[in-house]
C-alpha cells in the first residue's frame, strides 16, 4: 500500500504533461482574446496587444521554459492565476471542489442504491419477467449518455412539469454566503435550515441524471456477481443446513460477491467525475466540471490545468481507497 501510495505523484505528473502538451495543441489562443478584437482596432493593433500580451504571461517563452516552470510551480504548489481577472486558481478550485464533490456523492449514493438492489433483485429471480424487465432497462439506461439524460430531465421535469429547478446549486434569490461552500455542511455551521430545501432541489436533477447511467452498469455487474456465487458449493451446503433464503443472500452471497462490485464503483466513481464535466455545464451547476469546460473555451491555461489535476486527484484517491477496502474485504490479500 505505501508503494501505491508513492505512485500518486507518478500519475499526478504524467497526468500534468498530458494536460500541458494537450493544451497547447488546441487551435486559438488565450492572447488572442485578451488582445481585445474590436472594430475599432486595426490588424496591427491587435497584433501588438497579442504579443504584449503574451509577453506578460510568459506565453512568448519556449515550449520548454514554460513547462519547466509550470512543473516547478507544482512540486512549490502555486497553480497561479487565471489568464481572464486575476483570480487564484486555488481559490477557484477551492469555491468548485465542493460543489463537484457533493454532486458526485450524491449522484454515487442514489447509483449504488438502485444499481445494487436491482442486480439482486433480477439475479434471484433468474429467467422471470423481473429479470428480463430489470436487464432491459439497465442496458437502456447504461447506453444513454450523460447529455442525453440530462436535456431530456430538464425538458420534461423543468419545462413540462415544473417540479424541479433545473440551473444552478441554489437559488439566486437566496442569500448564501459560503463558508465552506458545501451547502449542507453550511446550513449546520450557520444554522440556516432554510437552506437543506433548496439545494436537495437543485441536486436532484444532475444527481439523477448522473445515476442513471451508473445505476444501469451497477445492475449488470451485481446481477453477474450475485449468480457467479450462488452456483457456488457453500451456498448449497448453506441452504442444506435449512438456512432460510434470507440468511443465505445476506451472510453468504452478499458477503462473497462484493469483490468485483466494490472494483466497478471506484471505477465507475472516476466515470461520475468525468461525467459531472457535462452535467455540470448542461444545468450551469457550479463545480470544478463546469469550470474546466470555461477553461478549455476560453484557453485559460492555469484554469483547465488546475481542474484537470483536481479531478484526477480525487480519481486515484478514491482508486487507493477501493485497494484498501480490498484489503479489508478479503483477507487472502492481506495474507498475500
Amino acid at each position: 500500500m505505501a508503494r501505491r501510495l508513492l505512485g500518486i505523484p507518478l500519475v499526478m505528473f504524467a497526468l500534468a504533461t498530458l494536460v500541458f502538451v494537450a493544451m497547447r495543441l488546441l487551435p486559438g489562443s488565450p492572447t488572442a482574446a485578451l488582445a481585445g478584437g474590436g472594430t475599432n482596432l486595426t490588424a496591427e493593433e491587435i497584433a501588438r496587444n497579442e504579443a504584449r500580451a503574451g509577453e506578460a504571461l510568459g506565453l512568448d517563452k519556449p515550449l520548454l521554459t514554460q513547462y519547466v516552470s509550470y512543473l516547478d510551480d507544482l512540486v512549490h504548489l502555486r497553480f497561479g492565476s487565471s489568464f481572464f481577472g486575476s483570480n487564484s486558481v486555488l481559490h477557484m478550485l477551492g469555491d468548485a471542489l465542493p460543489g463537484t464533490i457533493e454532486l458526485t456523492l450524491a449522484a454515487m449514493t442514489v447509483a449504488v442504491l438502485l444499481g445494487v438492489s436491482a442486480g439482486i433483485a433480477a439475479a434471484l429471480r433468474k429467467g422471470t419477467w423481473i429479470d428480463t424487465a430489470t436487464r432491459a432497462v439497465a442496458t437502456v439506461s447504461f447506453s444513454l449518455p450523460w447529455f442525453a439524460l440530462g436535456v431530456i430531465a430538464i425538458v420534461v421535469f423543468g419545462v413540462w412539469l415544473r417540479w424541479l429547478p433545473v440551473l444552478g446549486r441554489l437559488p439566486s434569490s437566496l442569500d448564501y454566503r459560503p463558508t465552506t461552500n458545501f451547502v449542507l455542511l453550511d446550513a449546520v455551521l450557520q444554522n440556516r435550515p432554510e437552506l437543506i430545501g433548496p439545494w436537495i432541489q437543485h441536486l436532484i436533477l444532475p444527481a439523477t441524471t448522473l445515476a442513471l447511467s451508473m445505476a444501469g452498469y451497477i445492475t449488470r455487474i451485481v446481477r453477474a456477481s450475485v449468480l457467479d456465487v450462488l452456483g457456488d458449493d457453500f451456498v448449497r451446503t448453506a441452504r442444506m443446513k435449512g438456512l432460510t433464503e434470507g440468511v443465505v443472500v445476506r451472510r453468504h452471497v452478499l458477503r462473497n460477491s462484493w469483490l468485483p462490485i466494490v472494483t466497478v464503483l471506484g471505477l465507475q466513481f472516476g466515470s461520475l467525475l468525468g461525467g459531472s464535466v457535462i452535467t455540470e455545464t448542461v444545468f450551469s451547476y457550479g463545480g470544478v466540471g463546469r469550470l474546466l469546460v470555461q477553461g478549455v473555451l476560453q484557453r485559460d491555461y492555469p484554469v483547465v490545468q488546475g481542474a484537470a489535476l483536481a479531478i484526477a486527484l480525487l480519481f486515484v484517491l478514491v482508486n487507493y481507497a477501493v485497494d484498501v477496502l480490498y484489503m479489508i474485504l478479503d483477507p487472502r490479500i492481506r495474507k498475500g
